[in-house]
């Protein structure tokens, strides 16, 4: 659905930094809307590995990338963040001091300031060659992501991909589908040793299927609902596996895509800017996060963190020019209730 929204600050990626930036922002009085290309919140956390833990998050010795989304998108919550899924940022404009950024689906979203959390840039999925897949995609029949499990209970459910994703979401899936065959080119997994012991594990005990070495041949199906993936050998052999669903689990292609194009400082395909403020070399627009580069910059999401803080408060000014800011910590001023 079209959306034409107002706002204090566009903060385009909805990963960690981005999640963050809501909460920074929203401390300060300044409303967001989020803007991101993947259909889910998270990231790379939520479509790389969300079952995967992450030991150097302050406070938490070990939380998995689906928990610290989670984690994230509930302290956001206060500020009513509108998120626009699914859709890449493609324009932006200067229009009386503030920015009209409009997106692949339409929507126009007009900003005070502009913050960059797009990580190492757009996330899309890499699609397997497969006639119809349009199609199946639409339906929900081929997914490259998982949102809920629940969705999967006493489905029949193939996995294509050797990466952590793939290997994690067998293991988890196993437990309420009603049968789960991964399919991998070859023996050798690029996934962590440990899960792919435990998976190879669950394989001998007839928990889950293993088909190597296959690779995706076709889909088959009415066009909507799927019954069949079509798996073929190198040599051309191939077999039919009954499925309701297949995720594929090929990576993200990752591509700055028209932001290249906004006249920003760039330094081997990330954003240049000044690290105290995290503002690009575009006045009123910020970069944080893996997209964002200065000297010392560590590629760390706690780093992230600190310049969602930053970059927020080097904004204020703009959103609330007669205001001056005085910094309080968040345990003498509470979390301000918006309507």
């Amino acid at each position: 659905m079209t959306a034409h929204i107002e706002t204090d600050v566009a903060i385009i990626g909805a990963g960690p930094a981005g999640l963050f930036a809501v909460f920074e922002c929203g401390m300060l009085r300044m409303k967001c809307v989020v803007i991101d290309a993947l259909e889910a919140i998270g990231g790379q956390c939520s479509a790389l590995y969300p079952e995967k833990p992450i030991f150097d998050i302050p406070a938490h010795p070990r939380i998995a990338g689906g928990d610290l989304i989670r984690e994230l998108e509930t302290q956001a919550q206060p500020f009513a963040p509108i998120y626009l899924m699914g859709r890449r940022v493609e324009r932006l404009l200067e229009e009386d001091g503030s920015f009209v950024l409009g997106t692949s689906e339409g929507d126009s979203v007009r900003a005070k300031a502009v913050i960059l959390a797009a990580g190492a840039g757009a996330f899309g999925p890499n699609r397997p060659p497969l006639e119809d897949l349009p199609q199946y995609e639409a339906s929900g029949a081929v997914r490259y992501m998982v949102s809920r499990r629940e969705d999967f209970r006493g489905k029949k459910v193939v996995i294509a991909g050797g990466g952590d994703s793939a290997v994690d979401w067998a293991l988890s899936l196993k437990e309420l589908a009603a049968k789960v065959t991964v399919v991998h080119r070859r023996p050798k997994f690029r996934a962590a040793p440990e899960t792919s012991g435990q998976m190879e594990a669950a394989a001998a005990r007839g928990e889950l299927e293993l088909a190597i070495p296959y690779q995706l041949h076709a889909l088959k199906g009415d066009g909507a609902k799927l019954t069949h993936v079509t798996l073929a050998t190198l040599k051309g052999e191939e077999r039919d596996v009954e499925a309701d669903h297949l995720l594929a689990f090929f990576g993200l292609s990752m591509e700055l895509g028209p932001i290249a194009e906004w006249g920003l400082g760039m330094d081997r395909s990330h954003v240049t800017v000044t690290p105290a403020t995290c503002e690009t070399s575009r006045p009123g627009i910020y970069a944080i996060g893996d997209v964002a580069t200065y000297p010392g910059k560590l590629k760390l999401i706690l780093q992230g963190f600190s310049e969602a803080a930053m970059a927020a408060h080097a904004i204020h000014p703009r959103v609330h020019p007669n205001e001056a800011l005085h910094f309080e910590y968040s345990t003498s001023k509470g979390v301000p209730v918006h309507g």
